[in-house]
């Protein structure tokens, strides 16, 4: 089991991130996936330079990527944007997808509920086919209620899982399982070997050690099912816009080259452009927090 982080919730520059995250300990990140943003050349060469290795990515199901769409062509447009995820994670020697199916946001369905799941499974096994070609594992994700009405527990994600492959894992995430599951610990043993990523924020979603979550059982339940991927940092700091703010300074005021899109992912996740110093600090503080609890 390794630290791993997302880079997804501040832009800025790659290099920036690799030498703030080889600062705190962490050996991999799950990069951004927008293809687009990346020359695999040179990320390849910033990732050796920085001594950390690419554990794979996330897709940001935003704007009209959907494959619970129920327009065809709309869900062969998404099929061929995740296709296009896992073909950048094997040029930068990554071993996973974590695949969001349904748009992040749409809280109101397309179809039918067997409608929506015919469609998903069939677009999952497309993508899943590529994944296997390229020698990437596909790990599907639950997001809570307020993000997705798609699915948003583990035992929902092992049933898309089972019906694409025996091959098809979940990827979970602790401040969705905070919300969703009976028992965050069980929902972890249900998933077992199948558990192909592990997604960290606290149930606030700050950094790990800044919420209520009880992280040695969570790592200790994780080294239970004997689980050896990363664990990945994915805090999404809330905005406080009142005089209470703990964080007076966390919001970045500087004019900063992001695209409408991704701005848009952060903003519906309820955050905004971070400050450099708000962003360190909640990289340090994961690191402080989940590192010792790896290592025992």
């Amino acid at each position: 089991m390794h630290l791993s982080t997302h880079n997804w919730m501040r832009a800025e520059p790659l290099a920036v991130t690799l030498k703030r995250i080889k600062k705190y300990g962490y050996e991999s990140i799950e990069i951004s996936g927008e293809p687009k943003q990346y020359d695999v050349k040179e990320t390849r060469a910033l990732l050796k330079e920085h001594g950390i290795r690419c554990w794979g990515a996330v897709t940001l199901t935003l704007g009209e990527r959907n494959l619970a769409a129920r327009d065809e062509g709309q869900r062969a447009r998404s099929v061929d944007y995740v296709k296009s995820v896992i073909t950048m994670v094997s040029e930068l020697e990554g071993e996973i997808l974590t695949l969001v199916p349904a748009t992040v946001g749409k809280v109101v369905p397309d179809g039918t509920e067997e409608e929506e799941w015919r469609w998903v499974v069939d677009a999952t096994r497309e993508c899943f086919a590529h994944a296997q070609k390229r020698g990437v594992r596909i790990a599907v994700e639950p997001l809570n209620r307020f993000e997705t009405y798609f699915f948003n527990r583990a035992a929902q994600a092992l049933a898309l899982a089972d019906a694409v492959s025996p091959e098809c894992g979940v990827c979970l995430d602790a401040f969705h399982l905070n919300i969703e599951e009976e028992d965050i610990y069980e929902a972890i043993r249900l998933a077992g070997e199948r558990l192909f990523d592990f997604h960290i924020a606290d149930n606030n979603r700050f950094a790990a050690g800044l919420g209520h979550l009880d992280w040695p059982k969570i790592i200790g339940t994780l080294k239970e099912i004997g689980y050896d991927g990363a664990v990945t940092n994915e805090f999404v700091a809330p905005v406080d816009r009142t005089p209470a703010t703990k964080y007076p300074d966390m919001v970045e005021r500087n004019p900063v080259d992001i695209p409408p899109e991704q701005l848009k992912f952060i903003q519906d996740h309820g955050s905004s452009l971070l400050t450099e110093k708000f962003y360190d600090d909640q990289m340090r503080i994961t690191a402080e927090t989940i590192l010792p609890l790896i290592k025992q």
